[in-house]
Order: structure tokens, then sequence, then C-alpha cells
């Protein structure tokens, strides 16, 4: 006989699909604004460079990383690694996500108060998710002997939810450094007004996977939640 987790196709599976597509979207959307070329010729690294300088930042590296959309800032080698494409492209798409990037730099130099919550959660989030599902598992097998037992799977569903508290916190970070990165755009005259409709697409198209992202770990943390109440209520 075959089970059917009905709480994963009703809950999970939409925002599973919501975020594949939204995964799509962005690597269309970078894809498409990489053949709109800036007119001023400026590579993504020149354009993360002018914005880190624009706000009085002069001791972060910019590396050139393989890979496709793979860019990203790393605080504890205060780094921005770049994916080819960004590093050298000179398109509106490769711009735009270059001063995304050089955005969080920004963001950690002026002690973003949700980037440094991300940062102090990080640890304690990544020990509850490896621990959620275990606990899970055992309170459930435990509460044969006594309802008490259950507490201990409610305590990985809480485990679970660190993850959920994380990508909330995640959302005004990213959010924050789009903003700061079309703002540093216009300001620092990377692009024209014409131009910035580009990269303002592409960040937009990106941070759209931040928001999928979380709607999968809330309903995902949502179907632990059930399967832990339905299954206490069935030794009851």
């Amino acid at each position: 006989m075959f089970y059917i987790d009905w709480t994963y196709i009703i809950l999970v599976m939409p925002a599973v699909i919501f975020a594949t597509w939204a995964s799509m979207r962005v690597n269309t959307t970078f894809e498409k604004y990489s053949r709109q070329l800036s007119a001023r010729r400026m590579t993504g690294a020149e354009a993360a460079r002018r914005v880190l300088s624009a706000n009085g930042i002069y001791d972060v590296q910019i590396m050139k990383i393989k890979g496709n959309l793979t860019d990203h800032y790393d605080p504890r080698a205060n780094v921005i690694r770049l994916s080819e494409a960004v590093h050298d492209g000179i398109s509106t798409a490769a711009i735009g996500v270059a001063a995304h990037e050089a955005g969080h730099a920004v963001q950690h130099a002026q002690n973003y108060a949700p980037v440094k919550i991300r940062s102090a959660i990080v640890p304690i989030t990544n020990v509850g998710s490896k621990l959620s599902i275990p606990l899970i598992l055992l309170g459930i097998m435990l509460s044969y002997l006594g309802p008490i037992y259950s507490y201990i799977a409610y305590a990985g569903v809480a485990a679970f939810g660190l993850c959920v508290v994380f990508q909330l916190v995640t959302l005004p970070t990213e959010f924050n450094a789009s903003s700061r990165a079309l703002v540093a755009i216009e300001q620092c005259g990377i692009l024209s007004t014409e131009e910035i409709k580009g990269s303002r697409k592409v960040l937009s198209a990106a941070a759209l996977t931040y928001v999928a992202a979380l709607a999968v770990t809330l309903m995902q943390f949502l179907r632990l939640f059930l399967i832990v109440a339905g299954s206490n209520n069935r030794r009851r």
C-alpha cells in the first residue's frame, strides 16, 4: 500500500512550484538584460567598486569566481565574489547584480540591523535545522510511552522554526541591498535612467526567489507542526 503525504502535496508542493518558477524567472530575466549593454561600458566589478567608494569603503576585495549567478559577499573574508558573467560583464544585468553585492558590503560596514541579526542567528539556525527532524522522529516514537514525550517532537518543530526566522530576516536584508544598489547606480551615474530599468528588473526577479524560499520554509514548518499535532492526537 502506498502512503500519500497530503500535507506535503497541499502545503509544500505549491510553494516548491513557486520557488522553481522564481528560480527560472531570475535566470531568464538575467539572460534577457545581459544583452542590454551599458553605454558607459563599465564592468560589474567596476560598478561594485564605484558603489563601495561612494560609501567610503575601500578595504573590500572584489574577486572573480566560476559559476552562474554564484555572486555573493563574504563578510568573514570581506570579499565580494562575482561570477565571470557579472565580474566582466558590461550589461545592465551584470551591473545590477554586482551593485547588489556591494550593497551587502555597505550594510555590514554600516552595521545594518537585519544583517547583524542574521549573522548572529546563523550558528543556531544551522544546529536547529540539523536537529529538527531527528527530534521530531524521536518524539513521535517515544510518544507511545507517554504523551509527555511528544514535547520532544514539538521541540524539533521549534528548532525548524529557526529556519523560518532566518528567512524572515533575510528578506529585508536582500530588499535593502537592492535598494542601496539602485540608488548608488543612479547617484554615481553608472547607468542612464533608461538603463537602470534593466537592473531593477533583474534585482526584482532575484528578490522573488527569497520570497519563494520563505514560502517553502514556512509551509514546511506548518507541515511538520501538523504532523506532530496529528500524531499526538492519535495517541489520546
